[in-house]
């Protein structure tokens, strides 16, 4: 599937978000925050369904922490997640995965998080439209929705 830059109007029922995704929304010092700001509302106005994995929750938490502090940290997990389709990766997915994450990454630079985005987002997700701002997600054949 090829990547597209579209609104996440076109009646698609469902969308995977991503660590990036999660960081612009909550850190207005992002390059992408007004970006995420906007997608944030058109996936409000549309009523979609945001799906995620425990992993992305995890790794999201720890970037806010790290790099925006404790208060957006509480703020995802109190606020954001509840709202969140939160996925627990499968045994099957994970071994996939991690047999994605060494074929590909030494082309592309993947986190073993991506790696299993991909997986599920490929088979659980039937390929639904991805919220990220990582430029993998793309390489990958990912399609990414922008504002």
């Amino acid at each position: 599937m090829e990547s597209a830059a579209r609104s996440p109007v076109e009646g698609r029922h469902r969308v995977f978000a991503d660590t990036s995704y999660f960081f612009a929304l909550l850190s207005p010092r992002d390059a992408h925050h007004r970006e995420a700001v906007e997608i944030s509302e058109q996936v409000a106005d549309q009523r979609l369904a945001v799906y995620t994995t425990w992993d992305i929750v995890v790794e999201t938490v720890a970037l806010l922490r790290y790099r925006a502090g404790y208060e957006s940290a509480r703020i995802f997990l109190l606020d954001v997640t509840p709202d969140l389709v939160v996925l627990y990766p499968l045994e099957a997915e994970r071994r996939s995965a991690i047999q994605f994450f060494l074929r590909r990454s030494r082309d592309l630079k993947l986190s073993l998080s991506d790696a299993i985005s991909y997986v599920v987002v490929s088979s659980r997700l039937k390929w639904s439209p991805c919220l990220t701002f990582d430029a993998d997600f793309t390489a990958l054949g990912l399609t990414t929705l922008r504002a």
